[in-house]
């Protein structure tokens, strides 16, 4: 059954929680895991994949968007705002305001929550929650230093 962690940052702000996916991301990464990013529309896509050049500082993260042709490549993050690749289902972090419906086909799910999007975090955690499966909370605090 999918995990489902649930990231609760001090932080008010979006920007802080594309910072923090970005460093789930490379942590997943250099644990050998392949990571879908899911976001709510192409704009946050782009803004997430333009982010992933540049932080965090003197790593790289080896990406690309799912409208790219990125299915010809072999990389492990892919971010897109629709369904993930194929052969995609060990992390999903999940960037958008709702539940994506492939959700259940990943190993474990990412859901990061800042004040900007508390409301949406908390329908998340219940819809989780009520269908059953196991939950994980983790408040992140000094977690950008």
């Amino acid at each position: 059954m999918t995990r489902v962690d649930f990231y609760i940052l001090s932080d008010v702000d979006l920007d802080a929680r594309m910072r923090f996916a970005c460093r789930i991301a490379y942590k997943a990464l250099t644990g050998g895991q392949h990571i879908h990013i899911h976001t709510s529309s192409t704009q946050h896509q782009k803004a997430l994949d333009q982010l992933m050049w540049e932080y965090p500082e003197h790593q790289f993260l080896p990406h690309a968007c799912i409208d790219n042709n990125a299915d010809q490549h072999d990389l492990p993050v892919y971010i897109g705002c629709d369904s993930p690749l194929d052969h995609f289902d060990q992390i999903l972090i999940n960037l958008d305001n709702t539940v994506p419906g492939f959700f259940g086909r990943f190993d474990r799910v990412v859901e990061i929550v800042v004040d900007a999007v508390k409301t949406e975090g908390r329908d998340k955690y219940k819809y989780y929650r009520d269908r059953g499966y196991p939950l994980f909370h983790h408040n992140m605090d000094d977690w950008d230093d």
